[in-house]
């Protein structure tokens, strides 16, 4: 079939709703390599379905993350999150990703730090497999499991950056959500329970094993929760603070375990 043009595709779009028609066919455009392709994505997004999963990929922090149909879109404003994480400990050594999802959040962390032993964890097995695609660049590992019981026993007390993107819609506001979230990701990935924080609460009652000394905890979640998520993380003895980026719209609970950061327990012989 001959090539589509812009104009065509942006029309479409257009038609089917998509704000940013204009920028949405120069992405189509660019990554179908066939005029073929192009037409069949252009079919999928009219449909619905959401344009990170048409592309194959999502733009994070930079990189351009391997995403596919089961597994959790990364959010723009969950860059904040990694900001954070980086001023916090600019030269941490031992990274976690924990409900990682893509894995975009642990390989934007690692891009970053450079040479850090960078682990993550989901307990979707679709997350597993796209998560390894996206941070074997930087030698991640990536580990199928619920939370911390994915992690294996030699990161107890050794890790320096914790984040944790944790669900946190309640589920009553599950079905409010937009249609590309709520038909296109896994539940497990957004309901946090009744008051979205049931999650949250398993994540803080652990942490304070696995965190080096002065290593932080890092979880994001709204304005409406943040207060309470705040008094969760400091009843399980973490130094907390709040971080708001009014530009993202974007609220992440940062914790501290007590101690100076980078004083590691000793790593058994031949751990990672």
């Amino acid at each position: 079939m001959p090539p589509l043009s812009t104009s065509a595709v942006v029309t479409a779009l257009r038609s089917a709703g998509c704000v940013f028609a204009e920028d949405e066919a120069e992405l189509i455009l660019s990554t179908a390599r066939t005029a073929d392709e192009a037409a069949a994505m252009l079919d999928r997004r009219v449909a619905g379905l959401p344009l990170e999963l048409v592309l194959g990929w999502a733009e994070f922090r930079g990189l351009r993350i391997t995403v596919e149909p089961g597994v959790f879109i990364p959010r723009r404003r969950t860059e904040f999150l990694v900001e954070q994480a980086l001023a916090a400990a600019p030269g941490a050594s031992v990274v976690v990703d924990l409900c990682c999802g893509s894995g975009a959040v642990g390989a934007a962390l690692a891009a970053s730090l450079g040479g850090a032993a960078l682990h993550a964890a989901d307990i979707e097995p679709a997350a597993v497999r796209c998560a390894r695609h996206n941070v074997a660049p930087f030698g991640g590992h990536v580990h199928e499991g619920d939370l911390f019981a994915a992690l294996p026993d030699t990161l107890l007390g050794r890790i320096d950056l914790l984040a944790a993107n944790v669900p946190y819609v309640p589920t009553g506001e599950v079905p409010l959500l937009p249609a590309e979230a709520r038909d296109h990701e896994p539940l497990a990935a957004l309901d946090g329970g009744v008051d979205g924080l049931d999650v949250l609460r398993r994540v803080a009652a652990e942490a304070p094993r696995w965190l080096a000394p002065g290593g932080h905890l890092l979880i994001e979640t709204s304005a409406r929760q943040a207060p309470l998520a705040m008094r969760t993380f400091t009843h399980s003895g973490l130094s907390t603070r709040l971080a708001v980026s009014e530009e993202w719209d974007a609220h992440v609970v940062i914790g501290t375990r007590p101690g100076a950061l980078f004083e590691h327990l000793p790593a058994p012989e031949g751990s990672a």
